[in-house]
């Protein structure tokens, strides 16, 4: 089964692929990045770290396109009902106040490689990090729950 990570950012501002390589490589992961684009910019990468090593995919939303406010409300609803949570109001707002979604998909190929796994979720939960900075954001991460731009835990599935 995929690992999933989500990046609910609140600026439409642009995550240049060159500075998020950048950060990648300043953070000890040497991946290579193919990215694909439109008028909006990129809108879909994917990071890997040999040429025959399965690809991280990380695709890029606009709040506007089709179907994704339906994907906000959903997150936002399952974050009303957290109502033991000091933070659940305050991240549902922000959810339903996403300018842009990230993404991430890490490959099922990796899933029960022990340390290889490991360090491609490390590789996502950096990248998920560096996208919530730089869009004023949160990320999220099947099982592990809702989370600051610095990996701090504020809401747990």
């Amino acid at each position: 089964m995929s690992q999933w990570f989500r990046v609910f950012g609140l600026s439409e501002a642009a995550v240049e692929p060159a500075a998020l390589l950048e950060h990648l490589h300043g953070q000890g992961f040497p991946v290579a990045g193919s990215f694909r684009g439109d008028d909006r910019g990129w809108f879909r990468a994917e990071l890997r770290f040999t040429e025959d090593a399965p690809p991280v995919q990380v695709e890029r939303y606009f709040a506007d396109e089709e179907g994704i406010r339906a994907q906000l409300n959903s997150w936002a609803a399952w974050l009303e009902e957290q109502e033991g949570n000091p933070h659940h109001l305050a991240l549902m707002e922000r959810l339903i106040g996403t300018a842009q979604l990230f993404t991430l998909r890490q490959p099922t190929e990796d899933a029960d490689d022990g340390e290889d796994a490991d360090l491609v979720e490390l590789l996502c939960l950096t990248c998920c990090r560096h996208l919530a900075a730089a869009t004023d954001g949160v990320y999220q991460a099947d099982h592990g729950g809702f989370f600051a731009a610095d990996g701090t835990l504020l809401v747990p599935e």
